[in-house]
């Protein structure tokens, strides 16, 4: 009796679900290449078990912040400060062959909250936020250079032309949002070495690469439709449509032609919802107050943009959002000399921004199913580079995580007393990449791809959850 009841409206409603991307039924036993298909849907296994999160918002520090500077504080550099490091603790081969003395923090750090922790006073608003945040202290990158070291965080590879873990996260769990990408990266103006490679699907099906948006007017280009009307667009898109389909019968499917079509109806759905979406002037001006957008410095107002948006972004489902750093009229966070000035306009950029999108989201009950992740491809040296500068430092720096089941209020693994190497519970980047697919209801070591021969998966052939910071 259940059975045939199940079959009337039940199976009307089943049915709708089975057409919708969204959920994952489409296509569920996955196509030769172990993707449902190149046009938005996910890799056919949607959420191995329960998610924690549903969307991911990667704050992503160019050039490497200084954790000893930031989360990491060393009482030992101050009491050293101006001696040989050489005397005290081994010093590895350096990037640039230029090792100064040991150069203790020129910030102060205070407790913060109730899990007390430390932050720099680089970070005043940051540092209100600490109960929400899971910090690890000895995260490793396996490359001390820039470009190598990004598609390392970005791709889990150092080689170019990997899938960045954006496209796989929407390759693995498909997209809520029908009329914007996937995976968005919201571009302050500091394309990060190693250029768009980056943020793009590698040898997965080119639909699940990133789109690049800018923080202000339209977000991207040409998303108005010059034709005279919808309907002349409209006939114009199924003109090329039929003609793309001509195309897969005479020579079969293709990527390039399956992406292309789908990106054109996704471009058309975008006309409307990438105005409305960019619309920040509609959130109230407390609103654009707290995250920064009346503020003096101009990176900290184009950082509060990205920011917004980003949220504005979630709420319409759009599953990985990245956003690059805003030119500060120096460097990135690579301050090989000048650390003072450099870091202190880097964290002025974007401290009140994230702080404001922490509160923001947690106010609008979002913070639980978003995951936020703060970090740089490695750190900084404990010693000078020449003499008021930090060198890269792949061997322990720290990143964090906020939001979406992480357990927050803790630090996890810590470098030695110098913050040189990490010394309890080191970590690899394909340890952060598990955790973030963990977190989002993906076992790394299930979501994979066929090519050159074997089963390639964002992990490679590593990487273990950091159990430490799920809660």
């Amino acid at each position: 009796m259940l059975r045939r009841c199940a079959s009337g409206f039940g199976a009307v409603a089943l049915a709708g679900l089975q057409s919708d991307p969204v959920y994952g039924f489409a296509d569920a036993e996955p196509a030769e290449g172990g993707v449902g298909d190149a046009g938005g849907r996910n890799a056919g296994h949607g959420p191995h078990h329960t998610p924690r999160a549903k969307n991911v918002i990667f704050l992503y520090m160019d050039g490497g912040p200084s954790q000893v500077d930031t989360f990491d504080p060393k009482p030992a550099l101050t009491k050293y400060d101006g001696k040989s490091p050489g005397e005290l603790f081994q010093v590895e081969p350096t990037q640039f062959d230029n090792v100064g003395k040991v150069l203790g923090s020129p910030w102060k750090f205070n407790q913060y909250g109730e899990s007390g922790l430390p932050v720099s006073d680089l970070f005043p608003h940051v540092a209100q936020c600490a109960d929400e945040l899971a910090v690890i202290r000895s995260m490793t990158s396996e490359f001390p250079e820039h470009t190598f070291a990004n598609y390392f965080l970005h791709t889990g590879s150092g080689l170019q032309g990997r899938p960045s873990m954006g496209a796989w996260t929407t390759y693995g769990l498909g997209s809520e949002a029908r009329d914007l990408p996937g995976f968005v990266v919201i571009n302050g103006g500091l394309i990060p070495p190693g250029g768009l490679d980056c943020f793009g699907s590698g040898f997965l099906p080119a639909a699940y690469q990133g789109s690049v948006f800018k923080p202000s007017g339209s977000g991207v280009a040409n998303v108005e439709r010059r034709e005279a009307s919808a309907e002349r667009q409209r006939e114009k898109l199924d003109l090329i449509g039929r003609l793309d389909s001509f195309a897969v019968e005479r020579f079969g499917e293709h990527d390039a032609i399956e992406s292309a079509i789908k990106n054109y109806e996704l471009a058309y759905s975008m006309q409307a919802a990438v105005p409305e979406v960019m619309s920040i002037g509609d959130e109230s001006a407390a609103v654009r107050t707290e995250y920064g957008m009346d503020a003096e410095f101009e990176p900290t107002r184009i950082y509060a943009s990205q920011c917004l948006i980003a949220r504005r972004m979630v709420e319409r489902g759009v599953r990985f959002i990245e956003l690059t750093c805003p030119d500060v009229a120096g460097d990135r966070w690579d301050q090989h000399n000048n650390l003072k000035k450099g870091h202190e306009n880097n964290a002025r950029a974007v401290d009140q921004p994230i702080a404001a999108l922490l509160k923001d989201l947690r106010r609008r009950g979002l913070l639980d199913e978003t995951l936020v992740v703060w970090a740089g491809e490695f750190g900084r040296t404990p010693f000078a580079q020449g003499k008021n500068g930090r060198d890269h430092n792949p061997f322990g720096f720290t990143v964090w995580m906020a939001g979406g089941g992480v357990k927050a209020g803790t630090v996890l693994g810590a470098t030695d007393e110098w913050g040189y190497k990490a010394i309890e519970n080191r970590f690899e980047m394909h340890d952060l990449h598990a955790t973030i697919l963990h977190l989002l209801g993906v076992d790394h070591t299930r979501s994979t791809y066929r090519f050159g021969g074997r089963d390639m998966r964002l992990t490679d052939v590593k990487g273990h959850v950091i159990k430490g910071v799920v809660a």
